[in-house]
């Protein structure tokens, strides 16, 4: 077969949760579909399939989600056709609540005044039909679909059976709480989407083109690298760019959670999702909107609901098999005991079975679950943390290890050469001149460190043979000579006699044609939160921290000690990292996660073997965004501990949800087993407990003080 694709679709009108995993279990069985996930917040379908079969994935998607839900719309993502509600639902909800409003006032009626039997039963069952009708049309759809024990069903089966004996009015009530208890569902639910939506919104609407003298609004997607944009005070950054008039403050808090404004001048690097505060900008823009910052940061969060976390998974496995369970128990509390029991009525044991039916919906934990994960990967957005995924946000509660890198992770990754010394004959200027010529094809922070010392034009068609060794350093042949530079294990590796230098800061050795010319002190400074990050870490429940660097023992030791990190790991290569990491992760109870920290660029391997990785994201960094699980959009450490923090908010908010869901659900069905709960209490707990799930779940939105 061909290349695998990822593709998503937009679920339009999609409200039932236990429909959504009806959709995603009938797409996971399809043979052209490799995975399936859906995001029932964000309304979204994730799928992987060949490349030649995803025409016939489509159709096959449309035709499953009509057979399940007929009133929702399936179409591929765009961003246009998200922001449009189309005319039909509009009239289709309009006449569902004029039914309910005239079958509430017919139920009324019957209740408050006496009639005949036959003249209640009328007016009781117009009122069933015009609050009910559509939920009893979909239950016998779904019957002959071979589609059953849907809420649908549940709801049909129980109201159905109450007129049988002769229950009008708690048969047409319970239909009625049950569509008025679906409106208030659904209203609770897109409460909590719009606060998500509210969270990161960081989409700009519009960009202004500057064209000659003319300036035109368009599209952010309709702008390309290197066009000209203007941007003026209170609008929305639209796209990554470099000032090139004009100076302002920005709020940046979007994409970082920092409330500082921060002062943008001509050569200022731009994000999209900035907001302008007082300056007029004109901008070069620097990248296609779809290859912004914002844009991957969008695409990131709001495919994060297709990593599903491992609780989220089992409740909707818990449900599937919840729900057939309840149902045979109801068929079996209905016929055993009037066969078993001396004056056991049918009737009696036929009415506590439908209340069993009717409490047994388990919607309440299908939609506060999802809604929960997803609150929580918003929150964590809003505060500048990217987390990309529930399963990633779950497992940030059992984290027993973090493994920090040093360079650009506790420090600031800004080298400054703070010493000179040379040897041999060779002067300062000589040293430095031959250091940077050496370092020049080099993009490591030390290097540029020295480049900037040097601070003249390097000529590097004077430079030949350039070799650079990760974790050595490097060689080239200049003006007819030899030039060495790098650590004492390089110049032990080329046998050049040199003195051992123990600093606090990095040492670069030098040597021209084999003999020692003397060495540079590049030293790095720790940021300024790291302390406060390594103390958090352990208040929260971290039990061990270590820290890998390439530096120096003396440097490692310093820096370790300074932080109160528990052991370092010194003077490693890239390849002496991975094994130095798999050796901890050996180490770690088998329930407990590890973390490792780095800057997301050059530490892709160990990120890969991590339970969890974690990158400074450099507030824009691509190989940061793409290559971890976890980006702190801000570079500070301390973000970790925000970052467990409302993983741990979120687990216990959604434990809230499934022990008062589950513990209201066994108490009702209890009461209705014995014969205490009726039909009413049933259908009352299950709308109240829902609604109660999902408003619980909105909490997890507010993380101001965390």
């Amino acid at each position: 077969m061909g290349k695998i694709l990822e593709k998503q679709f937009i679920l339009e009108n999609l409200d039932c949760s236990n429909c959504a995993v009806k959709i995603e279990n009938e797409v996971r069985k399809l043979d052209i579909v490799k995975k399936a996930s859906i995001n029932f917040a964000a309304r979204k379908l994730t799928i992987e399939t060949y490349e030649e079969e995803f025409k016939n994935a489509g159709d096959k998607i449309k035709d499953i989600v009509k057979m399940i839900e007929p009133d929702v719309k399936v179409y591929e993502k765009n961003r246009q056709k998200i922001k449009t509600e189309t005319a039909g639902k509009s009239k289709a909800n309009i006449g569902k609540r004029v039914g309910l409003i005239l079958g509430t006032l017919i139920f009324i009626i019957a209740l408050i005044f006496k009639f005949s039997l036959i003249v209640e039963f009328c007016l009781y069952l117009i009122s069933y039909l015009l609050v009910g009708a559509d939920v009893v049309l979909r239950a016998f759809k779904n019957i002959f679909r071979g589609k059953m024990l849907d809420e649908s069903f549940l709801m049909t089966i129980a109201t159905a059976g109450a007129f049988i004996i002769k229950q009008f009015p708690e048969g047409t009530a319970v239909m009625l709480f049950y569509k008025i208890g679906e409106y208030l569902q659904e209203l609770a639910v897109n409460r909590s989407r719009k606060s998500i939506a509210a969270l990161m919104d960081i989409r700009p609407e519009y960009a202004n083109l500057k064209e000659g003298s003319d300036i035109r609004k368009v599209l952010p997607e309709d702008v390309n690298a290197g066009d000209i944009i203007v941007i003026r005070p209170g609008e929305k950054v639209p796209l990554d760019g470099k000032v090139i008039k004009g100076s302002s403050l920005v709020d940046v808090s979007a994409l970082t959670g920092e409330s500082m404004p921060r002062e943008i001048n001509i050569g200022s690097e731009i994000l999209g999702g900035f907001v302008n505060r007082n300056g007029l900008l004109t901008v070069r823009v620097t990248k296609k909107y779809n290859d912004s910052t914002v844009s991957k940061i969008l695409e990131l969060v709001e495919n994060s609901g297709s990593k599903k976390a491992p609780t989220e998974s089992f409740i909707t496995r818990f449900a599937s098999i919840y729900t057939p369970v309840v149902v045979g128990l109801a068929f079996a509390l209905a016929l055993l005991p009037p066969l078993i029991l001396k004056d056991a009525l049918f009737s009696t044991w036929i009415y506590r079975a439908l209340v069993l039916l009717v409490i047994s919906c388990p919607c309440a934990l299908m939609v506060s679950i999802p809604l929960g994960f997803f609150g929580g990967i918003g929150a964590a957005s809003k505060n500048g943390i990217l987390i990309k995924g529930g399963n990633y946000l779950e497992a940030l509660n059992y984290v027993e290890t973090v493994v920090f890198d040093k360079t650009g992770t506790l420090t600031k990754g800004i080298f400054k050469v703070t010493e000179v010394v040379s040897e041999n004959n060779f002067t300062s200027d000589d040293l430095l001149l031959y250091a940077a010529y050496c370092e020049s094809f080099s993009n490591h922070p030390i290097a540029s460190s020295i480049l900037h010392a040097y601070g003249k034009k390097v000529s590097k068609e004077l430079i030949s043979d350039f070799e650079e060794i990760p974790g050595y350093g490097s060689k080239i042949q200049f003006n007819n000579k030899t030039i060495i530079a790098g650590n004492s294990k390089f110049m032990q590796k080329h046998k050049i006699r040199h003195s051992k230098v123990v600093t606090a800061g990095s040492v670069v050795y030098v040597a021209v044609d084999y003999l020692y010319a003397g060495y540079l002190i590049v030293s790095d400074e720790i940021k300024n939160d790291s302390k406060e990050a390594i103390k958090q870490l352990k208040y929260n429940g971290v039990k061990k921290i270590f820290m890998l660097t390439g530096d120096n023992a003396q440097v490692g030791k310093m820096i370790g000690n300074e932080l109160g990190i528990d052991e370092v790991y010194s003077e490693l290569l890239p390849d002496q990292k991975v094994e130095v990491f798999e050796y901890l992760k050996k180490q770690k109870s088998p329930k407990s996660k590890i973390i490792f920290v780095g800057d997301g660029i050059n530490d892709a391997p160990v990120l890969a073997r991590a339970d969890i990785g974690v990158a400074m994201g450099g507030l824009g960094s691509d190989a940061a965004i793409e290559s971890a699980d976890v980006v702190i959009m801000t570079d500070e450490p301390l973000k970790l501990v925000s970052a467990i923090k409302i993983a741990k908010r979120t687990k216990k908010i959604i434990w809230q949800n499934i022990i008062l869901a589950l513990g209201i659900k066994i108490i009702v069905l209890s009461l209705g087993v014995l014969g205490i709960a009726s039909m009413w209490e049933a259908v009352v707990a299950d709308v109240g407990v829902t609604i109660l799930a999902v408003l619980n779940a909105i909490r997890v939105l507010r993380v101001k003080n965390i």
